[in-house]
């Protein structure tokens, strides 16, 4: 193949998580049921809030924000439909065009869960450490206009992330192994210079990375001051449930991308493996962890549950 710049007819091939034929119905039917019970989950913690008054706070809307980028991380960005469908098909190629939309999309709605994880603990700052000033400060304009930031912040990180790509030449061997268009993956298989895409990538995790994680380390700093400030354990006890969920969440999303990342350096490769921890498993979990760790949302669930339970057999009749 002679280098130059790949055309509409080149096309890379995703090896997945495992290339032996057994296991591709075992991976196919584990990976669409995580995919369903995502949606799924994410869709009720949306209906929840929006069908709910007493939910209509800068909390939940933050939180619907959230569960909406849950979905389109593994929806939009077509992660896992594509791996679903090579795996139905008995195919793992992708176009090129494929593989750049792909890595675009994933990394728009990964920066901006980062994004939004760190508008999340703000606002429970904000709640815990000035309650008597909190609607005040959360006024709906600052609400939209932190979402309307992590969106334009995320849109042009992952536009400069995939500029940078489209510049580089590729080798022969187009062989991805992972089960997305992974940006790591895709500059390791350049034969052009990839200094700048280096350089990019760094700025990338820098910003998506260290900027929120350091704004969300300094928000529970001082939320854990205010609460070791109150007198009463009862105290403490409620206003750190206030926060439990939002704590387990971004525990669980910074200690499995930590982990991807680290195994990544100590081997030179990413593990198709573990990035499943964060890419699926994450987006998984969150709506389990808000439901069953928050009375709100649990008592609009129920609502919701029996407004349809009420309407689904007025619609047969």
């Amino acid at each position: 193949m002679e280098l130059g710049n790949l055309t509409g007819s080149s096309e890379f091939l995703l090896l997945g998580l495992s290339e032996e034929p057994e296991l591709q119905p075992l991976i196919f039917g584990l990976f669409l049921s995580m995919y369903l019970i995502t949606v799924f989950g994410n869709l009720l913690i949306i209906l929840a809030v929006s069908s709910d008054s007493h939910l209509h706070t800068p909390m939940y809307f933050f939180l619907s924000n959230l569960s909406l980028v849950d979905i389109y991380i593994c929806f939009t960005s077509t992660t896992i439909p594509k791996m679903l469908w090579n795996i139905q098909t008995q195919s793992k190629v992708i176009t090129y065009e494929g593989c750049i939309t792909q890595m675009y999309f994933f990394l728009l709605f990964a920066g901006l869960d980062n994004f939004l994880l760190t508008v999340m603990a703000y606002d429970r700052y904000v709640a815990i450490c000035h309650p008597l000033h909190y609607m005040v400060i959360m006024n709906p304009r600052l609400c939209g206009l932190l979402v309307l930031v992590s969106w334009i912040m995320s849109v042009l990180h992952s536009l400069l992330q995939c500029l940078v790509v489209l510049r580089l030449t590729f080798c022969p061997d187009l062989e991805i192994p992972h089960f997305f268009c992974e940006i790591k993956q895709m500059v390791q298989l350049a034969c052009s210079d990839t200094f700048l895409n280096n350089m990019v990538m760094y700025f990338g995790i820098v910003l998506l990375g260290g900027g929120p994680l350091v704004g969300i380390l300094y928000s529970y700093s001082k939320i854990v001051s205010s609460i070791l400030a109150i007198p009463s354990a009862q105290g403490k006890y409620k206003a750190f449930s206030t926060c439990a969920s939002h704590l387990s969440v971004v525990s669980l999303f910074y200690g499995t991308s930590l982990e991807v990342y680290l195994s990544s350096a100590a081997t030179h490769s990413s593990s198709a493996t573990a990035s499943v921890m964060y890419t699926v498993l994450t987006p998984l979990l969150n709506p389990f962890i808000y439901s069953l760790r928050n009375k709100d949302i649990k008592r609009a669930l129920k609502r919701l549950v029996g407004m349809v339970a009420v309407k689904v057999p007025l619609v047969l009749g």
